[in-house]
């Protein structure tokens, strides 16, 4: 049961046990405005360049085709694939959204303080604190927002989107304030429960090694002396015999991305299923213990879909190469001038391109197979991303293009002066276009705002309901139908190759197989937060009891 002190007003709200195997939870696609300023890291690149670096959700023919297509426009004009973006460049961009699904296992408000305006949730594994990369409705301020009418939420503290736990949410920013002052200055007491491979000595180990995020990506740290300090105070709670694994508490000393999970990598006792840091295919039979090789390699290679896959591809068929014509003459073969220039992605040199040190041979391969895995993960869609050479230019329902300038919108309204809803849209769930890049850990800056969405959503859906209010005398619950975002139509059947493959009719991605839902989170838990407004306790997740199992 969640619990809190007993200092802290407030209205609890009790959590029924529940034993039940979680969900899915899946909402249609839809197209979705967006913009953003230039980044340093774009400046004098091309823009297909930067979209085929920073994205791997779709090949590099089919971005090549997006952009000719005219749904991405810099300061206002369409951008073809070599335009070369320029410092103070405003980028937009019209995608359709494949928002992957999540654990249906809701959100539980522990506690609502309204005196204090504050609130603590309980956030399932799977979800994302923020809107960012292919997650805007799936994510928790989003789901705070809609389910329970939450309009504004500061997350001052986050957590990784396969970690479950705890989070305070002021709901002032005098409040987020001081409280994100207390977490940087580490003040905050937090306790973390994990299971992890092997059995853990029994006396407390302190960890004390510095992270460094080596690939964006892929969310890839490793211990390194470049990267920042970090401390984990570990100490076991039970040694599970039936499955060779320990129940740990975790005291994070620091705030470091996936601080805990490198850490446990590091000792030799990662986390049982953790996806990323406990694989052998991708480690080796040692799984990073003690680390791995520092010293740097330019060796690279060409991505190739691995020889179990099944795809055979020549050099012009290969979705991951872009299909060039050129005006060379034979004489001209030889040159080296006249050859057409492979972009990063094309040789394999996009690995290490966002790494603040040049990376290691072994670090190359750990990247290569974790982008494997994730490819056969989504029934290898990058490497079968080719239906859309048959169709026309993709066609946004809903939006003109090019969007309106960011410094000419009011919050809620000009933003969709130039939008002209229509009705006869179609499409199907499960991957997603997104040709402009935001960090993985932190809201888009200069993104359309949530308020020019929600209105748009609400022009576009036959059905509107509005956001749930919160009433003055107890904790809401969530609405289970919250209103769509500029969704497609769901009776428009997917489209099917020769193989029986299934892609999207609007943007032609490959459907991805549904996941697993016991595979949407890891085994690591916030449990406890002890700051100056009381401490607060989450009950103990399902996995950490004694003697349990799970199909691995």
């Amino acid at each position: 049961m969640a619990s809190q002190s007993s200092q802290v007003p407030g209205e609890q709200v009790p959590v029924k046990d529940s034993r039940a195997t979680p969900g899915l939870k899946k909402i249609p696609p839809y197209w979705y405005p967006y913009t953003t300023m230039a980044k340093g890291r774009w400046l004098g690149r091309e823009v297909l360049e930067v979209v085929s670096t920073e994205f791997r959700d779709r090949s590099m023919e089919f971005y090549r085709y997006a952009l000719e297509s005219g749904v991405t426009t810099i300061n206002g004009k369409v951008a073809k694939p070599d335009t070369i973006i320029q410092n103070g460049d405003r980028l937009e961009n019209v995608s359709h959204r494949h928002e992957p699904p999540v654990t249906s296992t809701p959100v539980r408000i522990v506690l609502h303080d309204k005196e204090r305006q504050f609130i603590v949730i309980d956030k399932p594994g799977s979800i994302p604190v923020h809107a960012a990369g292919r997650y805007f409705r799936n994510s928790l301020v989003e789901i705070l927002k809609n389910d329970f009418g939450f309009e504004k939420v500061y997350t001052v503290n986050r957590l990784d989107r396969l970690t479950s736990g705890l989070m305070i949410l002021p709901l002032n920013p005098a409040l987020a304030t001081t409280l994100s002052r207390e977490f940087v200055n580490g003040e905050v007491k937090k306790e973390y429960v994990a299971r992890c491979k092997g059995k853990f000595p029994e006396e407390e180990i302190v960890c004390e090694e510095p992270l460094l995020t080596v690939d964006r990506q892929m969310g890839l740290n490793i211990v390194h002396p470049e990267g920042k300090p970090a401390k984990t105070i570990f100490k076991r709670i039970r040694y599970d015999a039936n499955t060779d694994t320990s129940v740990l508490q975790c005291r994070p000393q620091t705030g470091r991305s996936h601080q805990i999970r490198v850490h446990l990598q590091y000792l030799g006792y990662p986390i049982a299923n953790d996806p990323i840091y406990s694989d052998p295919r991708i480690w080796g039979e040692n799984l990073g213990k003690g680390g791995i090789d520092l010293v740097p390699s330019d060796e690279r290679a060409a991505p190739q879909a691995p020889a179990h896959s099944g795809f055979q591809f020549d050099a012009s068929t290969n979705p991951e190469s872009i299909n060039r014509t050129t005006s060379a003459t034979e004489n001209d073969k030889d040159d080296e001038a006249a050859r057409p220039k492979l972009l990063p992605r094309e040789t394999g040199h996009d690995i290490g391109m966002g790494s603040p040190v040049p990376l290691s041979a072994e670090a190359v391969g750990i990247i290569t197979r974790l982008r494997n895995m994730k490819d056969e993960a989504e029934d290898w869609g990058r490497w079968r991303d080719v239906v859309f050479r048959a169709k026309a230019a993709l066609a946004p329902h809903g939006v003109t293009i090019p969007l309106p300038p960011q410094n000419r919108r009011k919050r809620g309204g000009p933003a969709l002066a130039s939008m002209t809803p229509q009705s006869d849209t179609a499409g199907t769930p499960t991957a997603e276009v997104e040709p402009v890049a935001e960090d993985a850990d932190a809201p888009p800056a200069n993104q359309i705002t949530v308020e020019d969405v929600a209105q748009l959503a609400a022009r576009m859906s036959v059905e509107t309901s509005a956001s749930a209010s919160v009433p003055a005398s107890e904790v809401p619950t969530p609405d289970p139908t919250p209103p769509p975002v500029v969704e497609s139509s769901a009776t428009v059947d997917p489209v099917a190759d020769a193989d029986g493959m299934l892609y999207c009719p609007e943007c032609f991605v490959p459907l991805h197989p549904d996941p697993k839902p016991e595979s949407l989170y890891i085994f690591l838990h916030a449990l406890k937060y002890t700051t100056s407004l009381g401490t607060f306790e989450t009950q103990m997740p399902e996995w950490a009891a004694e003697g349990w199992e799970w199909e691995r």
